[in-house]
């Protein structure tokens, strides 16, 4: 065999291994069955302490996405305003995909919020402590305008909680490694107010307040393995 031979043959056998490899290694399990999936509508209460759903004022929630998007990545979506007893309003947004595989994985705030003609001014990971559960947490700063919108953001893939594009794509890859495709929740909080700091100490309170009001098991839906550390702690 010629040494150019010889060559071709490695190179097919390298192309034929690749391929195989590729195959091997695509993630085939869905996590959430078609019986599991969370209804949204009804986890999340229209009240809960201080704050009840304001169906009067409809606040600009930011999506940017088109509803075939929408349609292709996301199995529900939920948008809400609440309004507490001093007029001041949180803006809720959930978006929830049975599959968080690269093609159809969630987009994240630092994306949707300049397709909407928002300018980034600033971002960091933060924690968000409900009672003995620690939440990684992205808080970001966005300006349009006049309209100053404080956001916090974090996401659940499969039972980990991540903030940003990295961390999301390392939880995908660990589950995509083992052959399952994870479902996953965006859960976004934010508040139009000039002031960030008092913003993000209200949605903190708002978050704090929503998830004390929920089930173990919707909890869950929304911080996965969290909600199951801290819910083992309770007596």
């Amino acid at each position: 065999m010629t040494p150019f031979a010889r060559r071709a043959t490695l190179l097919a056998v390298l192309m034929l291994g690749a391929s195989v490899l590729s195959v091997a290694l695509t993630p085939t399990r869905y996590i959430a069955v078609e019986t599991t999936r969370p209804d949204l509508e009804i986890i999340i209460p229209r009240q809960f302490g201080d704050w009840q759903m304001d169906d009067q004022i409809v606040q600009a929630v930011v999506n940017p996405q088109k509803q075939a998007f929408i349609d292709l990545v996301y199995s529900q979506t939920l948008s809400r305003t609440y309004v507490n007893s001093k007029g001041r309003r949180i803006m809720l947004s959930l978006a929830y995909g049975k599959n968080q595989s690269d093609s159809s994985r969630m987009h994240i705030p630092e994306v949707c919020y300049p397709a909407q003609g928002f300018q980034i001014i600033n971002k960091w990971k933060d924690v968000v402590s409900v009672d003995s559960m620690k939440i990684p947490a992205m808080r970001i700063t966005t300006q349009l305008g006049n309209r100053h919108e404080p956001v916090t953001y974090w996401m659940r893939v499969g039972n980990s909680v991540v903030r940003g594009m990295v961390e999301q794509s390392f939880a995908r890859i660990g589950y995509g490694l083992t052959g399952d495709i994870p479902d996953g929740i965006l859960f976004r909080t934010s508040e139009i107010n000039p002031e960030t700091q008092n913003s993000f100490i209200l949605q903190d309170q708002f978050i704090r307040t929503l998830l004390s009001s929920l089930a173990p098991i919707d909890r869950q839906v929304l911080v996965g393995s969290i909600a199951s550390k801290n819910d083992s702690n309770v007596k």
